[in-house]
């Protein structure tokens, strides 16, 4: 049974604008969260060393959030990335929810962060 974890990241130094690009378009992923990305219709397949994975589009919010659901996962799980502003203090947060078995948590974590340190290095966040 898998459960869901959400993990919150202050982006430093990015507007709203340019975390959407890199989250919400395939050349934004192909940049920082998969070695390329191609879309047809809602089905998105992700390429990582030679391998594949599909996810189909479930909603999007342009701006604010995109979920996907891996094609070959579980029907109720899905993975979604959310921009989250702070209007008192200006930060923007980037909220990840998806969802992991209890021995697969830590290293689905562990991923995500490599995920956005990367993210944060290729935009200087």
């Amino acid at each position: 049974m898998k459960e869901k974890i959400r993990i919150e990241y202050i982006m430093n130094n990015v507007s709203m604008g340019v975390l959407w690009n890199s989250i919400g378009t395939a050349n934004g992923l192909s940049d920082w969260f998969a070695d390329k990305v191609s879309v047809n219709d809602k089905i998105y397949t992700f390429e990582w060393n030679k391998s594949q994975q599909q996810a189909e589009l479930v909603s999007m919010r342009v701006g604010y959030y995109i979920r996907f659901h891996w094609c070959d996962d579980d029907p109720k799980t899905y993975f979604e990335l959310k921009i989250v502003p702070d209007e008192l203090t200006g930060d923007v947060a980037l909220i990840i929810t998806d969802y992991a078995s209890d021995d697969e948590k830590k290293d689905l974590i562990d991923l995500w962060n490599k995920q956005i340190k990367e993210l944060k290095r290729k935009y200087g966040m």
